[in-house]
């Protein structure tokens, strides 16, 4: 059980859960079912790459040095912490009565070429009613909530990781 949950192998689950959750995201949702992202959408794909590439980056160096896995595991909480606040906004953004979801604006590619990325950020997380929108279910939970189960989880492999950090696995020869 130790072997399982030391500091390596923790982030090399990151890394194996980030490439789960994109290519649910793109083989299966996107692809396959023909669903679009819509900008919330986009914003929870890039915490998700952002937590994976500082895990990644962890997991192939295993620093020693515990201000340096303080570091990449700032990056890599700070990419699922976005996520899962994103993911979360989605959400409550769902379950809004019809006549307090905000209206269709102009799509994410239309915000980046005119908008300064404050007020883009800021558009975003106003949402859209295209965000509030439910195009597909499973087992009775919208994307967004698979989505914030997801990360959910991946949070508490970041509190696992943090306990590590600080009390690492002493292996008996």
């Amino acid at each position: 059980m130790q072997k399982l949950t030391n500091y390596r192998s923790l982030q090399v689950f990151l890394v194996f859960m980030t490439v789960i959750g994109m290519s649910y995201a793109l083989f299966f949702l996107q692809r396959y079912m023909g669903l679009s992202p819509c900008p919330l959408c986009i914003f929870q794909r890039i915490g998700l790459m952002v937590m994976g590439a500082f895990a990644l980056i962890a997991a192939l160096f295993n620093p020693k040095k515990l201000g340096l896995r303080l570091v990449l595991w700032l990056g890599s909480l700070a990419g699922i912490g976005w996520a899962t606040t994103v993911a979360a906004r989605h959400v409550w953004l769902q379950h809004l009565p019809a006549d307090q979801v905000p209206s269709c604006g102009p799509g994410l590619d239309y915000w980046l070429d005119t908008l300064p990325m404050q007020q883009v950020l800021k558009e975003v997380f106003a949402g859209s009613g295209e965000c509030a929108t439910i195009d597909w279910t499973f087992m009775g939970l919208s994307i967004p909530e698979q989505s914030l189960i997801f990360f959910s989880i991946l949070l508490l492999a970041h509190i696992l990781i943090l306990w590590r950090i600080f009390r690492p696995v002493k292996i008996l020869a």
